[in-house]
């Protein structure tokens, strides 16, 4: 067997040259699309058949976990029972290279009876869906990346990225921050990358804490309970003063100074320190670069929140 790698390169390039020629048609009717979904009152339902419709699946999942509620409409299944899904706010963007797809030729009249809006994506601007849209997206492609053009291809490329343009659009025009991201992402690898520091670091009991005027037996009490190798050291009005690791107390006792000492006496005075709402890769990051294990959580009044060790983000199997 040979493998032909030029051919190989060449669905590439002709995948490539599908998507840019998309670039020229962001016009006013993809301004007009835009406004239409963000002005949605109801859901988003996304379809299309066959290799239309995993690019539709894939569109519907981006819209809901960007900020526009929608789902999937198998349109075979649609005409056998599941048309009670489309409600008169509803937009229907539908999917079809050839416009003139059967299945979805059939929801046609309910749409327009019901008077959802529709949008529609296919290779044929002057096809049976396109006259019936409210609006048309040309995802036109001059030919498939398939040796013999058949094979869908270049055309479902060009739809999946028009769909992403769509999703990233109206994700800017909601205004939607990372924030929300987070909240619709809890779980997987994405929700692991995306905690925050008040979600992983120790705090109450479990945050190592001496006064400045603790001895050292307290000290070394300290950081042999909470097993984090270090203790924060706090005024009496509870900010950081500093704080004790292992290292600093090898260090002293090597230069013989550990005797009658108290903790503001060893301490390292003005640590690293972070607020709990930043971002957990973050943190790692500070840590990396400073080549430290732990960092300090405090607030806006430099008060001890609470520890973070290396460990903690390490747990999360999220590197």
């Amino acid at each position: 067997m040979t493998v032909d790698l030029d051919l190989a390169r060449n669905v590439l390039r002709t995948e490539a040259a599908a998507v840019l020629g998309l670039v020229e048609r962001v016009d006013q009717r993809f301004a007009d699309a835009v406004l239409m979904l963000f002005e949605c009152r109801g859901r988003v339902l996304v379809t299309g058949m066959g290799k239309s419709g995993i690019i539709a699946r894939k569109m519907a999942a981006t819209f809901s976990s960007t900020g526009t509620a929608s789902f999937f409409l198998h349109p075979a299944e649609a005409v056998h029972g599941d048309l009670g899904a489309v409600q008169s706010t509803d937009v229907v963007v539908a999917l079809s290279h050839t416009g003139e797809t059967s299945e979805l030729l059939r929801l046609l009249e309910t749409i327009r009876r019901l008077g959802a809006k529709l949008v529609a994506m296919t290779g044929s601007p002057s096809s049976t869906l396109a006259r019936a849209a409210d609006v048309v997206l040309d995802c036109g492609v001059d030919s498939e990346a398939c040796p013999l053009n058949l094979a869908p291809t270049a055309s479902t490329t060009a739809a999946l990225a028009m769909g992403d343009a769509l999703a990233m659009t109206l994700l800017v025009a909601r205004g939607f921050r990372q924030e929300d991201f987070e909240s619709l992402h809890p779980g997987g690898g994405l929700g692991k990358r995306l905690l925050r520091v008040e979600a992983l670091m120790h705090t109450g009991a479990e945050a190592p804490t001496v006064p400045m005027d603790a001895p050292l037996a307290q000290v070394l009490a300290e950081i042999s309970a909470k097993h984090l190798g270090m203790t924060t050291v706090v005024a009496p009005d509870g900010v950081l003063a500093g704080i004790i690791t292992d290292g600093d107390l090898r260090r002293h006792l090597i230069a013989g100074e550990l005797l009658d000492r108290r903790a503001a006496d060893i301490m390292t005075a003005s640590p690293v320190t972070i607020g709990r709402a930043l971002l957990a890769v973050q943190a790692l990051a500070m840590m990396e670069q400073r080549k430290i294990t732990s960092l300090v959580v405090v607030d806006a009044q430099a008060r001890v929140e609470g520890v973070l060790h290396l460990h903690d983000l390490w747990r999360t199997q999220m590197f």
